[in-house]
Protein backbone atom coordinates (compact mmCIF):
# COMPACT_ATOMS: atom_id res chain seq x y z
CA UNK A 1 0.00 0.00 0.00
CA UNK A 2 1.08 3.25 -1.25
CA UNK A 3 2.29 5.56 1.96
CA UNK A 4 0.88 9.37 1.97
CA UNK A 5 3.92 11.56 2.21
CA UNK A 6 3.67 14.35 4.72
CA UNK A 7 6.57 17.37 5.12
CA UNK A 8 6.23 19.61 7.91
CA UNK A 9 7.26 23.02 7.48
CA UNK A 10 7.20 25.79 9.81
CA UNK A 11 7.77 29.56 10.12
CA UNK A 12 9.24 30.79 13.60
CA UNK A 13 7.72 34.30 15.17
CA UNK A 14 8.14 36.26 18.11
CA UNK A 15 4.90 35.90 20.19
CA UNK A 16 5.22 38.45 22.89
CA UNK A 17 1.75 40.32 21.33
CA UNK A 18 -0.28 37.72 20.94
CA UNK A 19 -1.97 34.94 23.13
CA UNK A 20 -3.33 31.48 22.43
CA UNK A 21 -7.12 32.54 22.67
CA UNK A 22 -7.00 35.82 20.71
CA UNK A 23 -5.32 33.86 17.86
CA UNK A 24 -8.11 30.69 18.41
CA UNK A 25 -10.97 33.57 18.28
CA UNK A 26 -10.00 35.17 15.44
CA UNK A 27 -9.13 31.68 13.29
CA UNK A 28 -12.19 29.73 14.33
CA UNK A 29 -14.96 31.91 12.19
CA UNK A 30 -12.53 31.23 8.90
CA UNK A 31 -11.55 28.00 9.49
CA UNK A 32 -13.82 24.62 10.09
CA UNK A 33 -12.40 21.84 12.75
CA UNK A 34 -10.11 24.13 15.28
CA UNK A 35 -9.13 23.05 18.55
CA UNK A 36 -7.09 24.78 21.11
CA UNK A 37 -5.18 22.94 24.02
CA UNK A 38 -2.98 25.51 26.85
CA UNK A 39 -0.88 24.43 29.88
CA UNK A 40 -0.32 26.26 32.83
CA UNK A 41 1.99 23.91 33.95
CA UNK A 42 4.36 26.19 35.92
CA UNK A 43 6.34 22.81 37.12
CA UNK A 44 7.68 22.90 33.92
CA UNK A 45 8.00 25.91 32.79
CA UNK A 46 11.22 25.60 30.19
CA UNK A 47 8.78 23.28 28.63
CA UNK A 48 5.51 24.64 28.41
CA UNK A 49 3.46 24.82 25.25
CA UNK A 50 0.16 25.11 23.39
CA UNK A 51 -0.95 24.59 20.72
CA UNK A 52 -4.03 25.72 17.72
CA UNK A 53 -4.87 23.15 14.95
CA UNK A 54 -6.68 24.00 11.83
CA UNK A 55 -8.78 22.14 9.36
CA UNK A 56 -8.57 18.36 9.75
CA UNK A 57 -7.00 16.69 6.56
CA UNK A 58 -7.59 13.23 7.82
CA UNK A 59 -8.18 11.33 10.93
CA UNK A 60 -10.05 8.24 12.34
CA UNK A 61 -13.51 8.05 14.41
CA UNK A 62 -15.70 4.46 15.75
CA UNK A 63 -19.13 6.28 16.38
CA UNK A 64 -21.04 3.04 17.79
CA UNK A 65 -18.90 -0.33 18.44
CA UNK A 66 -19.45 -1.75 15.10
CA UNK A 67 -17.88 0.36 12.57
CA UNK A 68 -14.93 2.62 11.97
CA UNK A 69 -14.24 5.19 9.56
CA UNK A 70 -10.88 6.32 8.42
CA UNK A 71 -10.74 9.22 6.19
CA UNK A 72 -7.03 10.12 3.95
CA UNK A 73 -6.56 13.36 2.92
CA UNK A 74 -8.30 14.66 -0.26
CA UNK A 75 -10.39 11.08 -0.81
CA UNK A 76 -13.06 9.86 0.42
CA UNK A 77 -14.08 7.94 3.94
CA UNK A 78 -13.68 4.23 4.12
CA UNK A 79 -15.91 2.31 6.64
CA UNK A 80 -14.49 -1.01 8.07
CA UNK A 81 -16.70 -3.06 10.61
CA UNK A 82 -15.15 -3.96 13.83
CA UNK A 83 -15.26 -8.18 13.72
CA UNK A 84 -12.96 -8.61 17.37
CA UNK A 85 -13.10 -5.14 19.51
CA UNK A 86 -9.70 -5.71 21.50
CA UNK A 87 -8.31 -4.91 17.63
CA UNK A 88 -9.36 -1.31 17.65
CA UNK A 89 -5.64 0.12 18.90
CA UNK A 90 -3.93 -2.23 16.12
CA UNK A 91 -6.25 -0.55 13.82
CA UNK A 92 -5.96 2.91 14.76
CA UNK A 93 -2.30 2.38 14.68
CA UNK A 94 -1.93 0.65 11.31
CA UNK A 95 -3.67 3.49 10.15
CA UNK A 96 -0.96 6.10 11.40
CA UNK A 97 1.25 3.69 9.33
CA UNK A 98 -0.20 4.85 5.99
CA UNK A 99 1.67 8.11 6.72
CA UNK A 100 5.56 8.25 5.51
CA UNK A 101 6.11 10.85 8.06
CA UNK A 102 9.43 13.50 6.73
CA UNK A 103 11.53 14.08 9.52
CA UNK A 104 11.91 17.87 10.47
CA UNK A 105 14.69 19.64 12.33
CA UNK A 106 12.78 21.92 14.24
CA UNK A 107 11.29 20.87 17.58
CA UNK A 108 8.55 21.76 18.18
CA UNK A 109 7.04 21.12 14.82
CA UNK A 110 7.03 17.61 15.99
CA UNK A 111 3.84 18.13 17.31
CA UNK A 112 2.35 19.01 14.13
CA UNK A 113 2.94 15.19 13.52
CA UNK A 114 0.60 13.08 15.11
CA UNK A 115 -3.29 12.99 15.50
CA UNK A 116 -5.08 15.28 18.13
CA UNK A 117 -8.32 13.94 19.52
CA UNK A 118 -9.92 11.48 22.12
CA UNK A 119 -11.02 8.02 23.69
CA UNK A 120 -13.81 8.44 25.95
CA UNK A 121 -14.54 6.28 28.84
CA UNK A 122 -17.28 4.06 27.04
CA UNK A 123 -14.24 3.04 24.70
CA UNK A 124 -13.12 0.53 27.04
CA UNK A 125 -15.13 -2.03 25.41
CA UNK A 126 -12.21 -1.98 22.93
CA UNK A 127 -9.65 -2.40 25.25
CA UNK A 128 -10.95 -5.18 27.97
CA UNK A 129 -13.77 -7.65 28.03
CA UNK A 130 -15.85 -5.46 30.79
CA UNK A 131 -19.53 -4.98 29.18
CA UNK A 132 -21.13 -1.71 29.46
CA UNK A 133 -24.87 -1.42 29.69
CA UNK A 134 -25.88 1.70 29.80
CA UNK A 135 -26.66 3.77 26.75
CA UNK A 136 -27.45 7.36 26.36
CA UNK A 137 -29.95 9.61 24.62
CA UNK A 138 -29.31 10.38 21.16
CA UNK A 139 -28.84 14.20 21.60
CA UNK A 140 -25.96 13.04 24.49
CA UNK A 141 -24.05 10.47 22.28
CA UNK A 142 -20.72 11.60 20.80
CA UNK A 143 -18.50 9.08 18.92
CA UNK A 144 -16.62 6.87 21.30
CA UNK A 145 -12.90 7.86 19.32
CA UNK A 146 -11.78 10.53 17.41
CA UNK A 147 -8.61 11.20 16.39
CA UNK A 148 -7.65 13.61 13.40
CA UNK A 149 -4.54 14.92 11.54
CA UNK A 150 -4.36 18.90 11.06
CA UNK A 151 -2.78 21.04 8.43
CA UNK A 152 -1.62 24.03 10.08
CA UNK A 153 -0.74 23.48 13.73
CA UNK A 154 0.44 27.02 15.42
CA UNK A 155 2.73 26.04 18.11
CA UNK A 156 3.54 28.76 20.80
CA UNK A 157 6.36 27.75 23.54
CA UNK A 158 5.79 30.01 26.27
CA UNK A 159 9.43 30.32 27.94
CA UNK A 160 10.66 31.62 24.34
CA UNK A 161 7.83 33.68 23.64
CA UNK A 162 7.41 32.52 20.49
CA UNK A 163 4.97 30.49 18.19
CA UNK A 164 5.85 28.41 15.27
CA UNK A 165 3.06 28.15 12.67
CA UNK A 166 3.45 24.99 10.99
CA UNK A 167 1.94 23.21 8.37
CA UNK A 168 1.72 19.44 6.86
CA UNK A 169 2.15 19.51 3.50
CA UNK A 170 0.66 16.82 1.40
CA UNK A 171 0.32 16.30 -2.22
CA UNK A 172 -3.34 17.43 -3.53
CA UNK A 173 -3.74 19.84 -0.16
CA UNK A 174 -4.13 23.18 -1.32
CA UNK A 175 -2.00 25.51 1.08
CA UNK A 176 -3.79 28.53 3.12
CA UNK A 177 -0.93 29.33 4.68
CA UNK A 178 -1.26 33.11 4.17
CA UNK A 179 -4.23 33.49 5.34
CA UNK A 180 -3.47 31.78 8.63
CA UNK A 181 -0.55 34.31 9.55
CA UNK A 182 -2.52 36.96 8.26
CA UNK A 183 -5.09 36.06 10.89
CA UNK A 184 -2.87 35.77 13.35
CA UNK A 185 -1.38 39.09 12.70
CA UNK A 186 -4.67 40.91 12.68
CA UNK A 187 -6.16 43.01 15.55
CA UNK A 188 -9.73 42.46 15.46
CA UNK A 189 -11.45 39.43 18.05
CA UNK A 190 -14.66 38.77 17.68
CA UNK A 191 -16.27 37.77 21.04
CA UNK A 192 -20.10 36.88 21.31
CA UNK A 193 -22.44 36.71 24.55
CA UNK A 194 -23.52 33.59 26.58
CA UNK A 195 -25.93 33.19 29.00
CA UNK A 196 -27.13 30.32 30.78
CA UNK A 197 -30.90 29.27 30.49
CA UNK A 198 -33.17 27.80 33.11
CA UNK A 199 -32.18 25.62 36.12
CA UNK A 200 -29.22 23.10 36.30
CA UNK A 201 -30.31 19.74 36.10
CA UNK A 202 -28.96 16.29 37.95
CA UNK A 203 -28.91 12.92 37.10
CA UNK A 204 -29.24 12.19 40.51
CA UNK A 205 -31.08 13.95 43.87
CA UNK A 206 -27.88 14.62 46.57
CA UNK A 207 -30.39 11.63 48.67
CA UNK A 208 -30.32 9.46 45.35
CA UNK A 209 -26.13 10.14 45.35
CA UNK A 210 -25.81 9.21 48.72
CA UNK A 211 -27.81 6.34 48.33
CA UNK A 212 -25.60 5.08 45.78
CA UNK A 213 -22.33 5.90 47.65
CA UNK A 214 -23.85 3.60 50.28
CA UNK A 215 -23.94 0.48 47.83
CA UNK A 216 -20.77 1.25 46.91
CA UNK A 217 -19.63 1.39 50.46
CA UNK A 218 -21.35 -2.11 51.18
CA UNK A 219 -19.76 -3.26 47.82
CA UNK A 220 -16.39 -2.56 49.61
CA UNK A 221 -17.10 -3.97 52.81
CA UNK A 222 -18.33 -7.65 51.14
CA UNK A 223 -14.57 -7.52 49.18
CA UNK A 224 -16.40 -6.70 45.40
CA UNK A 225 -13.82 -3.95 45.98
CA UNK A 226 -11.45 -2.00 47.77
CA UNK A 227 -12.65 1.36 46.09
CA UNK A 228 -14.81 2.57 43.41
CA UNK A 229 -15.51 5.81 41.83
CA UNK A 230 -19.27 7.07 41.94
CA UNK A 231 -20.14 9.68 39.74
CA UNK A 232 -22.88 12.20 39.28
CA UNK A 233 -24.31 14.50 36.20
CA UNK A 234 -25.18 17.68 35.62
CA UNK A 235 -26.66 19.80 32.49
CA UNK A 236 -27.35 23.48 32.06
CA UNK A 237 -29.13 24.58 29.03
CA UNK A 238 -27.61 27.90 27.80
CA UNK A 239 -27.75 30.40 24.40
CA UNK A 240 -24.49 31.87 22.63
CA UNK A 241 -21.11 31.15 22.56
CA UNK A 242 -19.47 28.36 25.02
CA UNK A 243 -15.80 29.45 24.42
CA UNK A 244 -16.81 32.07 27.48
CA UNK A 245 -17.23 29.60 29.26
CA UNK A 246 -13.85 27.75 28.28
CA UNK A 247 -12.00 31.41 28.70
CA UNK A 248 -13.72 31.88 32.73
CA UNK A 249 -12.65 28.45 33.29
CA UNK A 250 -8.70 28.48 32.53
CA UNK A 251 -9.25 31.57 34.79
CA UNK A 252 -10.73 30.28 37.06
CA UNK A 253 -9.17 26.91 37.42
CA UNK A 254 -6.07 27.19 35.85
CA UNK A 255 -4.53 23.32 34.91
CA UNK A 256 -1.86 21.80 33.50
CA UNK A 257 -4.04 20.96 30.86
CA UNK A 258 -6.63 23.01 29.21
CA UNK A 259 -8.30 22.45 25.98
CA UNK A 260 -11.68 23.86 23.58
CA UNK A 261 -12.45 20.82 21.20
CA UNK A 262 -14.89 22.03 18.49
CA UNK A 263 -16.56 19.29 16.38
CA UNK A 264 -19.28 21.32 15.08
CA UNK A 265 -22.06 19.52 16.81
CA UNK A 266 -20.29 19.48 20.16
CA UNK A 267 -17.72 20.81 21.70
CA UNK A 268 -15.12 19.39 25.11
CA UNK A 269 -14.15 21.68 27.10
CA UNK A 270 -11.96 21.09 30.30
CA UNK A 271 -9.47 22.11 32.36
CA UNK A 272 -7.71 19.09 33.89
CA UNK A 273 -5.19 18.35 36.76
CA UNK A 274 -4.39 14.76 35.54
CA UNK A 275 -2.73 13.16 32.45
CA UNK A 276 -3.90 9.81 31.27
CA UNK A 277 -0.88 9.14 30.18
CA UNK A 278 2.47 10.60 28.55
CA UNK A 279 4.72 8.55 26.91
CA UNK A 280 7.96 10.75 26.07
CA UNK A 281 11.71 9.61 25.54
CA UNK A 282 11.14 5.81 25.88
CA UNK A 283 9.36 6.09 28.85
CA UNK A 284 5.53 5.95 30.20
CA UNK A 285 4.31 8.18 33.07
CA UNK A 286 1.19 8.45 34.96
CA UNK A 287 0.35 10.84 37.79
CA UNK A 288 -2.16 9.08 40.20
CA UNK A 289 -3.81 12.01 41.80
CA UNK A 290 -6.00 10.84 44.83
CA UNK A 291 -7.16 12.80 48.24
CA UNK A 292 -8.85 15.35 47.99
CA UNK A 293 -9.83 18.37 50.88
CA UNK A 294 -11.45 21.36 49.49
CA UNK A 295 -9.37 25.02 49.79
CA UNK A 296 -10.49 27.64 51.95
CA UNK A 297 -8.77 30.61 49.99
CA UNK A 298 -7.16 31.58 52.73
CA UNK A 299 -2.51 30.35 52.46
CA UNK A 300 -2.03 29.67 56.16
CA UNK A 301 -5.51 27.38 56.53
CA UNK A 302 -4.71 26.00 53.20
CA UNK A 303 -1.28 25.00 54.42
CA UNK A 304 -2.61 23.79 57.43
CA UNK A 305 -5.59 21.53 55.61
CA UNK A 306 -2.76 20.15 53.23
CA UNK A 307 -0.76 18.83 56.54
CA UNK A 308 -4.35 17.20 57.57
CA UNK A 309 -4.59 15.86 53.97
CA UNK A 310 -1.22 14.16 54.45
CA UNK A 311 -2.38 12.95 57.95
CA UNK A 312 -6.13 11.72 56.83
CA UNK A 313 -5.91 7.78 57.00
CA UNK A 314 -8.77 7.52 54.87
CA UNK A 315 -7.46 9.51 51.98
CA UNK A 316 -3.82 8.03 52.31
CA UNK A 317 -5.32 4.40 51.80
CA UNK A 318 -7.33 5.43 48.94
CA UNK A 319 -3.85 7.37 47.18
CA UNK A 320 -1.89 4.20 48.22
CA UNK A 321 -4.56 1.89 46.75
CA UNK A 322 -4.53 3.84 43.18
CA UNK A 323 -0.69 4.17 43.06
CA UNK A 324 -0.40 0.57 43.05
CA UNK A 325 -3.13 0.30 40.41
CA UNK A 326 -1.00 2.24 38.49
CA UNK A 327 2.02 0.42 38.94
CA UNK A 328 0.21 -2.79 38.09
CA UNK A 329 -1.11 -0.84 35.08
CA UNK A 330 2.24 -0.08 33.62
CA UNK A 331 3.70 -3.29 34.80
CA UNK A 332 1.80 -4.67 31.85
CA UNK A 333 3.60 -3.43 28.90
CA UNK A 334 6.46 -1.91 30.25
CA UNK A 335 9.76 -3.00 32.49
CA UNK A 336 11.70 -1.12 35.12
CA UNK A 337 8.30 0.44 36.50
CA UNK A 338 9.12 2.34 39.24
CA UNK A 339 7.05 5.64 41.35
CA UNK A 340 9.36 8.06 40.98
CA UNK A 341 7.45 10.95 43.28
CA UNK A 342 5.45 10.05 45.99
CA UNK A 343 2.35 11.86 47.80
CA UNK A 344 3.36 15.61 46.39
CA UNK A 345 0.99 17.80 47.76
CA UNK A 346 -0.84 20.31 44.67
CA UNK A 347 -2.73 23.30 45.04
CA UNK A 348 -5.23 24.13 42.40
CA UNK A 349 -8.60 26.94 42.30
CA UNK A 350 -11.35 24.51 44.40
CA UNK A 351 -9.33 21.65 45.88
CA UNK A 352 -5.82 20.09 47.66
CA UNK A 353 -5.04 17.38 46.09
CA UNK A 354 -2.33 14.15 46.64
CA UNK A 355 -0.08 13.31 43.79
CA UNK A 356 2.55 10.74 42.70
CA UNK A 357 4.43 9.99 39.24
CA UNK A 358 4.45 6.35 38.39
CA UNK A 359 7.37 5.60 35.59
CA UNK A 360 8.16 2.60 33.33
CA UNK A 361 10.50 1.89 30.37
CA UNK A 362 8.87 1.24 27.14
CA UNK A 363 9.44 -1.90 25.08
CA UNK A 364 10.80 -1.40 21.56
CA UNK A 365 8.15 -0.94 18.48
CA UNK A 366 5.30 -0.25 20.48
CA UNK A 367 2.21 0.62 19.97
CA UNK A 368 1.17 4.15 22.34
CA UNK A 369 -2.49 3.02 21.50
CA UNK A 370 -2.25 -0.13 23.00
CA UNK A 371 -0.38 1.24 26.07
CA UNK A 372 -2.50 3.41 26.25
CA UNK A 373 -5.29 0.61 26.35
CA UNK A 374 -3.16 -1.13 29.25
CA UNK A 375 -3.70 1.61 31.46
CA UNK A 376 -7.57 2.85 30.58
CA UNK A 377 -9.02 4.08 32.11
CA UNK A 378 -7.26 5.61 35.22
CA UNK A 379 -7.77 3.98 38.15
CA UNK A 380 -8.40 7.51 39.68
CA UNK A 381 -11.76 7.16 37.15
CA UNK A 382 -12.76 3.12 38.24
CA UNK A 383 -11.61 2.10 40.98
CA UNK A 384 -9.38 -1.33 42.27
CA UNK A 385 -9.93 -3.76 41.00
CA UNK A 386 -10.34 -2.42 37.59
CA UNK A 387 -12.33 -4.61 35.65
CA UNK A 388 -15.16 -5.46 38.85
CA UNK A 389 -15.07 -1.62 40.07
CA UNK A 390 -16.49 -0.98 36.18
CA UNK A 391 -19.01 -3.90 36.31
CA UNK A 392 -20.17 -2.17 39.72
CA UNK A 393 -20.40 1.91 38.12
CA UNK A 394 -22.24 0.75 34.99
CA UNK A 395 -24.73 -1.25 37.42
CA UNK A 396 -25.33 1.81 40.40
CA UNK A 397 -24.70 5.01 37.97
CA UNK A 398 -28.24 5.97 35.78
CA UNK A 399 -26.37 7.42 33.10
CA UNK A 400 -23.32 6.02 30.42
CA UNK A 401 -20.31 7.98 30.88
CA UNK A 402 -19.04 9.00 27.33
CA UNK A 403 -16.39 11.42 27.75
CA UNK A 404 -16.28 11.89 31.58
CA UNK A 405 -12.93 9.55 32.81
CA UNK A 406 -11.94 8.90 29.03
CA UNK A 407 -8.54 10.73 27.94
CA UNK A 408 -8.05 13.46 25.31
CA UNK A 409 -4.92 14.84 23.47
CA UNK A 410 -2.24 14.09 21.16
CA UNK A 411 -1.03 10.83 19.55
CA UNK A 412 2.69 10.79 17.68
CA UNK A 413 3.30 9.08 14.66
CA UNK A 414 6.95 8.42 16.25
CA UNK A 415 5.23 6.97 19.52
CA UNK A 416 4.59 9.64 21.75
CA UNK A 417 1.54 10.48 23.62
CA UNK A 418 0.03 13.22 25.92
CA UNK A 419 -3.58 12.69 27.18
CA UNK A 420 -5.12 14.42 30.25
CA UNK A 421 -8.11 12.37 31.91
CA UNK A 422 -11.25 14.17 30.77
CA UNK A 423 -12.03 15.72 34.32
CA UNK A 424 -13.34 19.18 35.20
CA UNK A 425 -14.50 18.87 31.76
CA UNK A 426 -17.91 19.82 29.82
CA UNK A 427 -19.24 18.30 27.12
CA UNK A 428 -21.36 20.79 24.75
CA UNK A 429 -24.01 19.71 22.06
CA UNK A 430 -27.43 21.57 21.44
CA UNK A 431 -26.86 24.17 23.56
CA UNK A 432 -26.57 22.08 26.44
CA UNK A 433 -23.73 22.15 28.90
CA UNK A 434 -22.99 18.82 30.79
CA UNK A 435 -20.22 18.04 33.60
CA UNK A 436 -19.53 15.68 35.45
CA UNK A 437 -17.85 14.59 38.65
CA UNK A 438 -17.37 11.65 41.11
CA UNK A 439 -15.58 10.72 44.37
CA UNK A 440 -13.48 7.47 45.45
CA UNK A 441 -15.44 4.86 47.79
CA UNK A 442 -14.16 3.12 49.85
CA UNK A 443 -14.95 1.05 53.16
CA UNK A 444 -14.47 3.54 55.50
CA UNK A 445 -16.49 6.66 53.35
CA UNK A 446 -19.28 8.93 54.36
CA UNK A 447 -21.94 9.31 51.82
CA UNK A 448 -22.22 13.37 52.66
CA UNK A 449 -18.41 13.87 52.66
CA UNK A 450 -18.28 11.94 48.95
CA UNK A 451 -21.04 14.43 48.15
CA UNK A 452 -19.41 17.13 49.21
CA UNK A 453 -16.36 16.10 46.92
CA UNK A 454 -17.87 15.65 44.31
CA UNK A 455 -19.83 19.39 44.97
CA UNK A 456 -16.13 20.79 45.44
CA UNK A 457 -14.93 19.11 42.17
CA UNK A 458 -17.41 21.04 40.60
CA UNK A 459 -16.60 24.03 41.81
CA UNK A 460 -14.50 25.70 39.39
CA UNK A 461 -17.43 24.61 36.53
CA UNK A 462 -20.02 26.32 37.81
CA UNK A 463 -18.29 29.50 38.93
CA UNK A 464 -17.01 29.74 35.30
CA UNK A 465 -20.45 29.14 33.79
CA UNK A 466 -21.64 32.40 35.94
CA UNK A 467 -18.42 34.65 34.51
CA UNK A 468 -18.98 33.17 31.13
CA UNK A 469 -22.12 35.36 31.46
CA UNK A 470 -20.12 38.31 31.95
CA UNK A 471 -17.97 38.32 28.60
CA UNK A 472 -18.84 39.64 25.62
CA UNK A 473 -21.76 42.00 27.16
Amino acid sequence: MKKIIVQTQAKRMLADVFTPVGIYLRIRDRFRDTILLESTDHHAAENSYSFICINAIAGAEIRSGETMECKLPAQQPEKMSIQDKASVPAKLWDFMQRFDIQKTTEKEAQFAQGLFGYTCFDAVQFFDTVPLQKTLKEEQMIPLMRYRLYQYVIVFNHYKDELLICENKIAGIESEIQVVESLIRSKDVPVYPFRSKGEEVSNLSDKSYKEMVQQGIQSCMRGDVFQIVLSRRFSQQFMGDEFNVYRALRSVNPSPYLFFFDYGEYKLIGSSPEAQLVIQNGKAIVHPIAGTFKRTGDDETDQHMAEQLLKDAKENAEHVMLVDLARNDLSRACTDVEVSHYRQVQYYSHVIHLVSEVVGKVPTGYNPFQLMAQTFPAGTLSGAPKFKAMELIDQYEPTARSYYGGAIGFMGFDGTCNHAIMIRTFLSKNNTLYYQAGAGVVAASSPESELQEVNNKLGALKKAIGIAEELGR
